[in-house]
């Protein structure tokens, strides 16, 4: 089957180029015309996406051909793509990948795609240069089409006037768009550590829509990128074999647990693969606040994704009621999966800006912020311990991007008294090429995973939840039966933690 697919993807010559203003601002003034918009961001990544999501109102997906085969790639793109334009963003500098050869990289994404690219230039302090870097950009790879050229940080009318006439003459290239140096009291979004701060902790997003649309109006060419976008070449959406798709266990979409996910402005980091493909193997999915929440809800497992724990530990740590509740769940064998800054909210303490705060102590690991990254990057990880999700020798790829790391009271003898699961081929982990704790049904790992990569992943955590279900199910009909002879689970409840050395943060 062949489809007109309408697409751009925005490139950069490197990061903090202007691909996130450029592609927000489009969006936005196709919003505005009641386009029906799709929307992508290249490779991995959790804040770009939100605020693309956020503008667009639609859900964003990533396109990442390290964490997700390309075949399935090509696939989440034709499957999810938008009727009138589908927008993408890419990441990095146009040809940045893992290696010498760019393997993974936006132009590599843009060639699966057939996409034509639309190159972000950040003109400060040069003038007919930059046709030589757009030239350069033409001729590394034939096999990409430009399709256009945006300049930002624009000084003023004779600056853009001279490296559009440059462009033109020795690029062949139309100039689509002149975004001017913008004054920093008016910063779009303000950013921070790992990026732009989450939508979810960004006030006034009204204004910033008004800001947007005039961004578009005043300096991007509307028409003639949606021109490009719909001569783009025509797709076969049947030329790559279907998407892997998690087996589902149960019949007319039954739900046969129910999943609770930290979803609050400190945890926002979950591929919608990854809660799709829970709710395709039978979990009912339940959202629950970390900050305002006292206790978890009636659930079989819970799924911890990323987030920024350390901006709001002090909220977080005040929420005692809750990080008891959930060292509870661990002890009593609910499985829980956790990624990130589920890790940092199942350690011990977390040290941020000076200041110490108590954890929910589930792994007896004291954490600190520091003022680098300290893992950065695509992993590869061997599984070579048995867990509760992952096949014992398997490999699985993912990311990881995190400033947190261990203590220096644990820097010498950091988890060796600790249970992991996860040997780090690539990256860095925890500490001594290891991450993925594990504690009764409970991993935590600094590894981020796509669930479209990780074909089992979720089917394991539904199974692990049912099988936790029928226990919890049986160990009630059991605690009835003999209450009166006076059994308390609290007992069993201390010498568990007391195994684990987990120090209460109450």
């Amino acid at each position: 089957m062949v489809a007109k697919l309408p697409r751009l993807l925005i490139a950069g010559l490197s990061g903090d180029s202007g691909k996130t203003i450029v592609s927000l601002s489009l969006l936005t003034a196709l919003s505005q015309k009641g386009v029906d918009i799709s929307v992508f961001k290249k490779g991995p990544d959790y804040i770009d996406s939100a605020w693309l999501s956020i503008i667009s109102k639609t859900q964003c997906r990533n396109l990442d051909t390290y964490l997700v085969e390309p075949d399935d790639v090509y696939n989440i793109f034709t499957g999810n793509a938008g009727k009138d334009i589908s927008i993408i963003e890419g990441n990095r500098g146009i040809f940045d990948g893992k290696d010498v050869s760019g393997t993974h990289s936006t132009a590599g994404l843009a060639k699966l795609l057939r996409a034509p690219i639309i190159l972000v230039v950040d003109a400060t302090k040069s003038t007919r240069t930059i046709a030589a870097l757009v030239k350069g950009c033409i001729d590394f790879d034939p096999d990409i089409v430009i399709a256009g050229i945006v300049l930002n940080r624009i000084a003023g009318e004779r600056h853009k006037k001279i490296i559009t006439q440059s462009i033109e003459k020795y690029c062949g290239l139309p100039v689509l768009g002149s975004i001017p140096k913008l004054d920093k009291n008016s910063t779009i979004i303000p950013g921070r550590h790992l990026g732009l701060v989450t939508p979810q902790e960004c006030e006034n997003n009204l204004k910033l829509n008004s800001i947007l649309l005039e961004i578009a109006e005043k300096y991007l060419n509307i028409g003639k990128l949606i021109e490009i976008a719909n001569n783009a070449e025509i797709l076969d959406a049947a030329a790559a074999p279907a998407s892997r798709q998690v087996e589902s266990k149960t019949n007319n979409n039954e739900k046969i647990v129910k999943i609770g996910y930290f979803k609050d402005s400190v945890f926002t980091f979950y591929y919608p693969e990854n809660l799709e493909a829970l709710e395709a193997s039978g979990a009912e999915l339940t959202a629950i606040s970390s900050l305002n929440d006292k206790s978890l809800p009636d659930i079989d497992a819970l799924y911890i994704g990323g987030g920024f724990p350390e901006t709001q530990a002090q909220l977080l740590a005040g929420n005692k009621s809750m990080m008891e509740s959930v060292r509870k769940a661990a002890v009593s064998g609910m499985p829980i999966y956790a990624e990130c800054g589920g890790l940092i909210y199942l350690s011990r303490s977390l040290k941020y800006d000076g200041k110490l705060f108590l954890m929910a102590g589930v792994f007896p690991i004291d954490l600190k912020i520091n003022p680098k990254p300290v893992g950065h990057g695509y992993t590869s990880i061997k599984i070579d311990y048995d867990n509760p999700y992952f096949e014992t020798g398997s490999t699985i790829k993912g990311h990881e991007f995190h400033y947190s790391g261990l203590a220096a009271n644990q820097l010498d003898n950091p988890i060796d008294s600790i249970v992991s699961c996860m040997d780090v081929l690539t990256g860095y982990g925890i500490g001594k090429q290891r991450d993925g704790l594990v504690y009764n049904n409970t991993l935590a790992c600094y590894t981020h995973i796509h669930a479209a990569g990780n074909e089992k992943w979720a089917e394991n955590l539904i199974e692990n939840a049912l099988q936790y279900k029928e226990k919890r199910s049986n160990r009630s009909n059991s605690w009835n039966s003999n209450y009166s002879k006076g059994n308390n689970c609290s007992n069993n409840l201390n010498s568990a933690c007391a195994v684990q050395n987990i120090s209460y943060c109450g």
